[in-house]
């Protein structure tokens, strides 16, 4: 109960985080895989594509991080391109790609930095890189079995350290993976 403490504030147990979606086939993504989608990247789509053939039930979400970073980036973007991008990304999401939007609101957003501040703590990301550990933070606590990442602060993570951290939370560890490393160790070609 003390790691559970360590990561919750005072009155807020795991159980009361356990309204999140059941640990099933959830894949979070990274804001740049998203923007990489909206370019068309064929190795990012390979990557979904592997993904939704290999993984019975796979569903791709996009935390709140993402989305926030997606909605920044539209508005405003270091370039028109990436602002396209950004707009792109945010109008296909849903409708097209059929990823859902994520806000594991249940699990509380203080936990989420309490568990993202750790990560930095622990020297796995540089401190500031924020939204990169929210973005783990996130897909951990929900419960999110893969996160595909095309950055490489996150794709590049120490899994063992990330998996100690995230177990002194009482949190699933949650596999780190860039579309890349999914082409080439699982891609089939037809």
């Amino acid at each position: 109960m003390s790691a559970v403490r360590s990561c919750f504030p005072e009155g807020c147990s795991l159980s009361t985080a356990a309204v999140m979606v059941v640990r099933s086939q959830l894949i979070a993504v990274d804001t740049n895989v998203l923007m990489d989608l909206a370019d068309d990247r064929e190795d990012v789509w390979d990557a979904i594509e592997t993904i939704r053939n290999r993984v019975k039930g796979a569903v791709f979400v996009a935390t709140s991080t993402v989305i926030q970073e997606l909605a920044y980036a539209a508005d405003e973007g270091d370039t028109p391109e990436k602002r396209d991008l950004a707009a792109i990304a945010l109008t296909k999401l849903d409708s097209e790609w059929g990823f859902k939007s994520a806000n594991f609101v249940p699990v509380g957003h203080g936990i989420t930095e309490i568990t993202a501040n750790k990560i930095r703590s622990a020297g796995l990301l540089p401190e500031e890189e924020v939204n990169d550990s929210l973005i783990i933070a996130e897909a951990a606590l929900g419960n999110c079995t893969i996160l595909l990442s095309s950055d490489a602060h996150i794709s590049g993570i120490d899994q063992t350290a990330l998996s100690l951290v995230l177990g002194s939370c009482d949190i699933n560890k949650v596999l780190l993976a860039s579309p890349a490393k999914i082409v080439r160790d699982f891609f089939q070609k037809q």
